[in-house]
C-alpha cells in the first residue's frame, strides 16, 4: 500500500478541526513523496535527523520548530554556519519534516500530557482533563517522593522544586510543555484546591515567585519544574507506538535526544 507524506499529514490533523493559524506545516519535502518509514522526536536536532535518514526513514514528525525559534525565523541567521550545515544535510538527503505542534496539543486528551501521564502511570489518577492541564488526585506522597518518582519514571538526573520537599500532596496539577506561566498555572492553584503543580517550564518570575509568597504566607503550596523536553518527549514516544499500530505496513521509530542540560 502507498502512503505518502500527505496522507500522513491528513492522519495527524483528522482528530481536530482544521486551524487558521498554525506552525503545524510541512517544514520540508514533497507533500506526494512516498513514505518508506517515519521517525517521530520531540526536537529535529542535527543528530537526531542524521539517526532519521540513518534508519531509511523519509519522513520525520517534530514537535519543536527546525531553527531555533517557534515560528521559525531564519532571517537573523541566514549566514550562520551552524544553520547552514543542518539545512544542507536536510536538502542532500531529501528527508520530508512535518512539524505537529498545535494540533497535538488540541487532541482531547491533549497528546502530548497524555503521554506525560502514561509514562508516570498516573492514568488511574486523572480526574480531570482541561485544555491546556489535568488535574490528578493522588495517593499521599511528599513532594519529595513525587520528584524522585519522576526521576525515575521519566530517567532524568534531575527536576527542580520550590517549596517544603516534605509536603504531602493529593492534589495535583500537571501541565507539559511552555504552560507554566503565571496566567495559565497560578489559578488553578485556587481553583482546583491544588497541592502541587509540576509543569515543564515557564517564566521563573511567575509561577514559582507566588509559591515562595504563598510559603511565607503560610500557605501550603509546591511546585515541580520538569524541563520542556522532559515533559514532552513521552507524548511523541506515544505518537510512534500509535503509528505503529495504524500503519503496520510501515516502519515507525521514535527517536529521543540526550538531556540538553547538565548541572555542575
Amino acid at each position: 500500500m502507498t502512503v505518502t507524506v500527505k496522507n500522513v499529514i491528513d492522519l495527524l490533523m483528522e482528530p481536530v478541526e482544521r486551524l487558521q493559524n498554525t506552525v503545524d506545516t510541512l517544514k520540508w519535502g514533497n507533500p506526494d513523496m512516498e513514505v518508506k518509514g517515519i521517525v517521530t522526536a520531540f526536537m529535529p536536532t542535527y543528530q537526531v535527523i542524521q539517526q532519521a535518514i540513518a534508519m531509511g526513514a523519509n519522513l520525520l514528525i517534530t514537535h519543536e520548530g527546525l531553527f531555533y525559534s517557534h515560528h521559525d525565523n531564519t532571517d537573523a541567521i541566514e549566514n550562520d554556519l551552524v544553520y547552514q550545515e543542518k539545512r544542507r544535510l536536510i536538502e542532500e538527503s531529501g528527508i520530508a519534516i512535518f512539524r505537529l505542534h498545535d494540533y497535538i496539543h488540541r487532541y482531547r486528551p491533549d497528546g502530548i500530557t497524555a503521554g506525560l501521564i502514561q509514562a508516570l502511570e498516573w492514568q488511574s489518577y486523572v480526574e480531570k482533563h482541561q485544555t491546556a492541564a489535568s488535574v490528578l488526585s493522588l495517593p499521599s506522597m511528599s513532594v519529595r517522593e513525587i520528584a524522585e518518582y519522576i526521576k525515575r519514571r521519566l530517567d532524568i538526573s534531575f527536576v527542580r522544586v520550590v517549596g517544603n520537599v516534605s509536603l504531602r500532596c493529593t492534589r495535583i496539577g500537571l501541565l507539559a510543555g511552555y504552560r507554566g506561566g503565571g496566567n495559565l498555572s497560578i489559578p488553578l492553584f485556587e481553583k482546583e484546591k491544588l497541592d502541587l503543580i509540576i509543569y515543564g517550564e515557564g517564566p521563573e518570575w511567575e509561577t514559582p515567585e507566588y509559591v515562595r509568597d504563598a510559603i511565607h504566607q503560610g500557605k501550603q503550596k509546591a511546585l515541580i519544574v520538569l524541563g520542556h523536553s522532559e515533559s514532552e518527549e513521552s507524548g511523541m514516544k506515544n505518537l510512534a507506538d500509535w503509528l505503529k499500530s495504524t500503519l503496520p505496513y510501515l516502519p515507525v521509530f521514535y527517536i529521543p535526544e540526550k538531556p540538553l542540560f547538565q548541572v555542575i
